[in-house]
Order: C-alpha cells, then structure tokens, then sequence
C-alpha cells in the first residue's frame, strides 16, 4: 500500500469518527478511532498509531461529566 493509499483510508476514519462524534456517539466514535489505530499498528505507522491514539484519549474525555 502506498503513502497516498493509506492516507485515502486514515482520512475516511478520520471522517467517520467525526460524523459520529458530530451526532454525540462519542462510543461509536471511540470504537472507530481504534479501528484506525489498529490499521496504523498493522501498517507499521507509528506516527499515525500515536495520532489516533491522542485523538481517543480527546474524545473519551469530552464524554466524562465535568467536575
């Protein structure tokens, strides 16, 4: 798979986790982020690994009640 290939899929990830989030699955959102996270561990990329990563931890925490 080439760099434009695996750019094609991070970005429809990126964008199907945000239509969930858009619609406050924030559940379904998380279970997507890690399906990328997953394909990016698979692929040996682990820029994008740490990326999805990050982008998990932000939106489990805006499903935390505040304090």
């Amino acid at each position: 798979m080439n760099a434009a290939e695996k750019g094609e899929r991070y970005a429809r990830i990126f964008r199907k986790a945000g239509v969930f989030f858009g619609k406050s699955n924030i559940a379904r959102a998380v279970e997507v982020l890690k399906e990328g996270k997953a394909l990016a561990d698979e692929l040996g990329d682990r820029t994008m690994a740490e990326r999805f990563a990050r982008e998990i931890e932000t939106v489990s925490a805006s499903q935390e009640p505040p304090k």
